[in-house]
């Protein structure tokens, strides 16, 4: 009898942690939002900035909240479509193609417009070295 409630016990204590691990790979969702630095390089004769190239890729549907971003910053869209709203402004639709360009610390938000393709963007920055890349509003 001794040996079947710890057999049972066993049994339980590893359903559940098989349950829990699983759980967490099933509701695990990805990033609606996939930024990758595909060069970052010290800008010769302005001391302390850096040049940043970067590539974001934007989830279908998905809403980037309100941010902006320290320093100077150009963007190039390589596919798909997404609404820019600029703080104060009409918000404006750019696709593939098109090309905008951020001040400093102007306060936006982006949305993909697409509900079944993602929105791919290139974005040129240069900013104060060792900045955040982005700073959220509330």
């Amino acid at each position: 009898m001794k040996r079947k409630v710890i057999m049972f016990t066993s049994i339980l204590v590893v359903g559940i942690a098989i349950g829990m691990i699983g759980g967490q790979f099933i509701n695990a969702q990805q990033s609606p939002v996939k930024a990758t630095v595909l060069q970052k390089v010290d800008l010769t004769g302005i001391e302390g900035k850096e040049g940043i190239v970067g590539l974001a890729e934007i989830a279908p549907g998905t809403i980037v909240g309100k941010h902006y971003h320290p320093g100077h910053e150009f963007v190039y869209i390589l596919e798909g479509s997404q609404i820019l709203e600029i703080e104060g402004k009409p918000p404006v639709t750019y696709k593939a193609g098109d090309t905008w360009y951020l001040s400093p610390k102007q306060v936006h938000s982006t949305k993909n417009v697409s509900e079944t393709a993602p929105v791919k963007v290139l974005a040129f920055a240069i900013a104060d070295k060792g900045q955040p890349l982005t700073v959220p509003v509330k």
